[in-house]
Order: structure tokens, then C-alpha cells, then sequence
């Protein structure tokens, strides 16, 4: 495998990037993703090759900024969540509203949330806000576990630095599903074994 030497951005050098609409590879606790600025967030998808269908994750450094997407019926359980899991491995799916559902979920209702346990990371989503995120592979390929197997993939997106990153975990989010008041469906089963989940179709 040929060597890449990606551009290596400083926290605040990454962050001028992506407000200005470009992509970028960044650490997470569970493998290496690619984020983007939501209103760009279809170049993620172009990049992947990703299927329309499929959506992608919001990233944020706080609780607050994440759950002011989610339609209020849902908010209480998912801060109760929230409050237990994060920052970790844990996706909160809820029913959404507003210009970042459409641009993650185009004509979907629902939006994954979450906070990276990642303090590299979080620094950065304080500078830009929350971050439209999927993991740094093209879609039906091995996920990039590395910042040289990311730039494999991906070689003229720039990186958050400093590098080396802390070895993530291999190891996809737990996916849970609000269904109605103190209800969750496992959507998939991951790293996070969720506390108080009553399960509901």
C-alpha cells in the first residue's frame, strides 16, 4: 500500500475549513470519520459513494446543541440518554426537525445524534458546532482505523492534528430508535449497553 502524507490541520485551521465547506477526516472513539459543515453535507455522500438512502450521523460537542434538533415529544428522554452515555458510543435516532434533518435525512423525520468520546474531537465541534459525520471509508469498504488508512481513501482531504490520534475502538456506536415516551428500539447492537431501555416497536 502506497504511503499518503495527508495535510495535517492544527483544531483551529480544520475548523476554518469546515465552516467554509470543505470535508475532513477526524479521530472518534469508535473508528475514523469524515465531517462536513451540514449545509455541504452531500459531498459526504458523493465522497463515499454512499447510498442516498442511507443517513448520516450529527456530531456535536454538547447535549444542548445536539437535542435543539429534536422535536420536543422526545427531548426528556433523549437528554435522560444523553445525560448516561455521552460523550460515547451511543447514536441517538429521534424524530427531527428543520433544515439539518433535510440535509442528513433528505425526506426522512429522524436524526442520529451524538458526542464523540473524543476530547480531540470535541474541541473542534466547539469551534464549528455540530458536524454532519459518517466513517472515513468508501461505502462497502473496510473502515479506516488508522490516519494513514483514511488517507488511502481519502488523500486530498486534509486531517485534524495533532497526530498520532488515540487508537480508536473498531468497535461501531450502539443505535437506538425513540419510539414514544421512555420507549427505545435497538437498531443495532454496539459498544454502549444502554441503561433503562424499555424496549418498543
Amino acid at each position: 500500500m502506497s504511503r499518503h502524507r495527508p495535510r495535517v490541520l492544527a483544531s483551529h485551521e480544520l475548523a476554518d475549513h469546515l465552516l467554509q465547506g470543505g470535508a475532513a477526516v477526524i479521530p472518534t472513539d469508535t473508528v475514523p470519520g469524515l465531517a462536513i459543515a451540514p449545509p455541504h453535507a452531500g459531498d459526504i455522500w458523493r465522497l463515499k459513494r454512499r447510498p442516498a438512502d442511507k443517513p448520516l450521523i450529527l456530531m456535536g460537542a454538547t447535549a444542548e446543541v445536539l437535542l435543539r434538533h429534536a422535536q420536543p415529544s422526545c427531548r426528556d428522554d433523549a437528554r435522560w440518554m444523553a445525560e448516561r452515555h455521552w460523550p460515547g458510543a451511543l447514536t441517538l435516532v429521534v424524530p427531527a426537525h428543520g433544515a439539518v434533518l433535510e440535509a442528513l435525512n433528505p425526506g426522512g423525520t429522524c436524526l442520529g445524534l451524538r458526542i464523540p468520546n473524543c476530547r480531540q474531537s470535541r474541541e473542534l465541534l466547539h469551534r464549528t458546532g455540530p458536524l454532519a459525520t459518517s466513517s472515513a471509508n468508501p461505502s462497502g469498504e473496510p473502515a479506516a482505523m488508522t490516519p494513514e488508512q483514511a488517507a488511502v481513501y481519502f488523500p486530498n482531504l486534509p486531517q485534524l492534528g495533532p497526530q498520532p490520534w488515540l487508537p480508536p475502538s473498531g468497535q461501531a456506536s450502539t443505535v437506538i430508535s425513540w419510539t414514544s415516551s421512555g420507549r427505545w428500539n435497538v437498531l443495532r447492537q454496539g459498544a454502549v449497553i444502554p441503561q433503562g431501555i424499555t424496549e418498543g416497536g
